[in-house]
């Protein structure tokens, strides 16, 4: 284990012995950090914070401290983050509270530069949060999902996979999985075409994808209607499904 001699470590602290920790930094009660992990200077990891194998904590980042929810009534909750997460400068990562009980982020993920991660929220894997993005509580990002830097997001939206919401934008409703979104006011600009292409979605796949999306943004119908006429003219595709089963779910409603 290499720590240096400035950082202070609680001594319940479940570390790795090849984890690298920087001067100044804190490790609270509580806290996990699997193998390979490396975290910088001036990080404060808190009480309930469990980090996964070969991940990077840059400096000045605070993993794990308390919900700012005025309902935390002090109960023992959870922030986990995946292997081969980084998480850069200054970004901000709050346990969760007994709504769910902890914060998840996945595997694979990069949260840039201040960016903040509120109590209750999960993120799927191959997240990414450009700087300044901020989630509000209960916020649930789907795999691969990109949101853009200094881009808010509302409290309980869900946004899909494989989507990308464009900087500065305030996301108050559900962004569609495969969705290219932004705009005053917001709204799915079509489909997430070269991200899908980059994560090798075939050219099939693409088109049924262009047809659904068609229907849904690009048509009179209202989002009712849309799906029925999806349901009766295409392909059910497994990433079709998903976006009729996310529709379905969706609490607060589509961007349109």
């Amino acid at each position: 284990m290499n720590i240096h001699p400035t950082a202070i470590i609680h001594k319940n602290a479940r570390i790795s012995g090849d984890v690298r920790i920087g001067p100044y930094t804190i490790i609270n009660d509580e806290v996990e950090i699997g193998p390979g992990t490396e975290i910088g200077s001036h990080v404060l990891i808190d009480s309930g914070a469990i980090i996964g194998e070969n991940c990077k904590i840059h400096h000045g980042a605070v993993l794990g401290t308390l919900p700012q929810d005025l309902k935390f009534g002090g109960e023992k909750t959870l922030l986990t983050i995946g292997d081969n997460t980084v998480i850069r400068e200054y970004a901000t990562l709050n346990r969760g509270t007994k709504y769910r009980e902890k914060t998840v982020v996945g595997n694979d993920c990069f949260i840039m530069i201040y960016a903040h991660v509120a109590h209750d929220c999960l993120l799927g894997d191959h997240v990414i949060l450009a700087n300044s993005a901020n989630l509000a509580g209960h916020v649930e990002i789907g795999d691969y999902a990109i949101i853009g830097g200094v881009v808010p997001v509302h409290q309980f939206v869900k946004i899909g996979a494989h989507s990308i919401v464009g900087g500065g934008f305030r996301v108050q409703k559900d962004v569609c999985p495969f969705a290219l979104v932004g705009g005053y006011p917001l709204k799915t600009m079509g489909l997430n075409i070269i991200g899908l292409k980059r994560r090798g979605f075939p050219e099939k796949t693409i088109e049924i994808l262009k047809q659904t999306f068609k229907l849904l943004f690009r048509s009179n119908l209202n989002t009712s209607q849309a799906v029925e006429r999806i349901k009766s003219e295409l392909e059910i595709i497994p990433e079709v499904k998903t976006i009729l089963d996310f529709i379905a779910k969706s609490e607060r409603g589509i961007i349109k």
